[in-house]
Formats: C-alpha cells, structure tokens, sequence
C-alpha cells in the first residue's frame, strides 16, 4: 500500500502499457512513491514507436565544465528594495510595468515543476524559486506567467527575451555564461544513472556498448560519453520521455542528476538509482546577459530564502526523497 498524499493505492503486478499509464499520471500528480516489487518488470512485445523527437546514436558532446571559469560566481546583491517599488529604469522596474514575470520551466520534472492534475497549478522546487523572486518584486506571488521549454530551449529563450528568468534545473557552466548569466546556485545535484530493478546495470561500467538516455541539451549528455566507452546516446525532448524508453525495452539507463532522477523513479516501482556520482551539477537561475541589476535582485531573493529557513522548508517539502538536506549551497559573490 502507498499512502503519500492522502492517497491508498494498491500496487500489483501491471501490464507495461498499465506502467506507461501509471508513469504519466505520477509525474502529472508529482507524488506516487512505490515500494521495491517482488515480481519482475513487465516486458514489452512488439516494435513500439519512440517518443515524438527522440533520436538515437547522438554525436559526441563536450564535457560540461564550470572550473574553469569560477562558474559558481556571481553578482553581490545590493540592499533590496520593498516590493512593488523597484529602482527606476531598472530590470525589475520594466516587469513590474509588465505585469508579470515570465518564467521558462517546464511541467515534466517531477518534484521541481510538474503540473497538478487536481488543482491545476504548477508546483514542485524550482517553482517555489520562481514564485519567491515574483513575490520580491510584486509582492504577489501570483503575477507570474509560465512558459514551457525543453532542456534545449533554456539558452535561446533567455538571448532572445521571450523570457525574464529560466528556473529548470539548469546547471551553471562556463559554455552557457558566454550565452547568458546566472544566479549563485541554489541547489547542488550529483549525476547518476537510473535503471531498471535486477538488470545488473549497477555503475558505468555497465554501460559500456548500452543505450543511455537524456533530455536533449542536458550536460548529463557529454559527461556520460567521457565515462562510458562506447556509449550509444539517446536523446528526448524531455526527462519523462526517457523513462518511457526505458519502460518500452528502447533503452537501457537513463542518466542525469539524481534529483531529476529520483523524480522519475517515484514514478516507477521497477527502476532504482545506482552507482557513485559522476560528478557535481550546479543549478542557478537563468537570466538574460546584460541584466547585472537583476542578477544582483536574484541573488538577494536567494539570501532570503538561505536567511530565513524557507529554502530548507522548500527542500522537506519536494526533496526529502534524496535524504537529510546539507543546507542550501553557501555563495560567493565579486563585486
């Protein structure tokens, strides 16, 4: 029996199309979580078509690097102003004109931002950032427009200001700050893989001549391609597509950081974490170049939420999957 979120559901023994049902209606709620099942997975019979965008046998890709360049770095924030009163001909001052501050996220990670099927409201991690950075310049966290992107979609849509901010576990690396700018980060995650119960998939290894899958445009790609020898890459256009793969024999692990990861095995009781981390991946919030002052905001928004406990209370309410928290990541500023 699971009863997370007020919610008894028997689990037993499912045929793969009822675990494909199962997977898009947990990632949608953002809250099933199963115990380990006795009976082996479902097999799937049969050619089944990949997911719309999915391609396979993906060139090699560059190791994502933020050493090199202190990545991590970013603007000292200045003193805040109240909200509803940003300093005049600022960033800030030109959303709060708007209206409203656009956001690109997504709605398929689930934890950190997937939509809830009852409510209809977009919830998760990096939405509860987002709404934090929209009530310090309105004072409502309700002016707020999201806009769905995929992994690679983040980088284009800040250069081209379609959006105000990118907050979707968006990792902060040297080739991306010649693109656009960053927050300090607000979250450290590990790269991992995921795969299915008993497959004796246990670590990297494993994988040598395997099919590993990643949402197109993640840093997880060239990382898990300068590990593994011989690594057949699939790519997606999203995270659930990968476990789909998985699901219907059309690959073999799935790869990326553990927070998204364990968001995609709450969805499944056949498919588990395994092995040691790959590596660290910073996430901070995307913001287009030139945009110092909003930078500087962001980053004061995150203090609030290290200061006053609400990031800690943010991480028990999603994270406390992945365990006991080590506190919010501590920042380093340049002036």
């Amino acid at each position: 029996m699971n009863d997370r979120c007020g919610v008894r559901v028997r689990i037993k023994r499912l045929t793969t199309s009822a675990v494909l049902i199962l997977a898009v209606g947990a990632a949608a709620i953002g809250c099933a979580r199963f115990p380990a099942p006795e009976s082996p997975p479902p097999v799937a019979f049969g050619a089944r078509p990949l997911p719309p965008g999915a391609q396979t046998d993906v060139p090699e890709e560059p190791v994502p690097s933020f050493q090199n360049c202190d990545a991590t770095v970013s603007l000292r924030p200045g003193p805040m102003p109240p909200p509803a009163q940003m300093p005049q001909g600022s960033t800030m001052a030109d959303i709060l004109e708007n209206g409203r501050l656009i956001v690109g996220l997504d709605i398929g990670s689930n934890l950190f931002s997937f939509r809830d099927p009852i409510s209809g409201d977009i919830q998760g991690f990096d939405v509860d950032i987002a709404r934090a950075i929209a009530r310090a310049i309105f004072g409502d966290e309700a002016t707020i427009e999201f806009r769905v992107l995929s992994s690679a979609d983040r980088t284009e849509a800040l250069a081209d200001h379609s959006v105000d901010v990118v907050v979707k576990t968006m990792s902060i690396t040297c080739d991306r700050l010649e693109e656009v700018s960053f927050s300090t980060p607000y979250y450290v995650a590990y790269q991992r893989i995921l795969s299915t119960r008993n497959s004796g998939v246990t670590g990297p290894r494993h994988l040598i001549g395997k099919r590993v899958c990643a949402a197109r445009g993640a840093t997880s790609i060239g990382r898990i391609q300068a590990i593994v020898p011989r690594v057949r890459m699939v790519t997606t256009t999203t995270w659930a597509d990968c476990l789909v793969m998985m699901q219907q024999g059309q690959a073999d692990a799935v790869s990326t950081d553990d927070a998204i990861l364990a968001g995609l095995a709450e969805q499944d009781p056949w498919v588990e974490l395994v092995g040691p981390s790959l590596g660290a991946e910073y996430y901070g919030v995307g913001i287009p170049q030139g945009q110092d002052d909003m930078v500087r905001f962001v980053n004061g928004v995150l203090d609030q939420l290290r200061s006053s406990g609400q990031w800690q209370q943010m991480y028990e309410r999603w994270l406390s999957i992945l365990g006991p928290s080590n506190g919010p990541p501590q920042p380093v500023y340049r002036d």
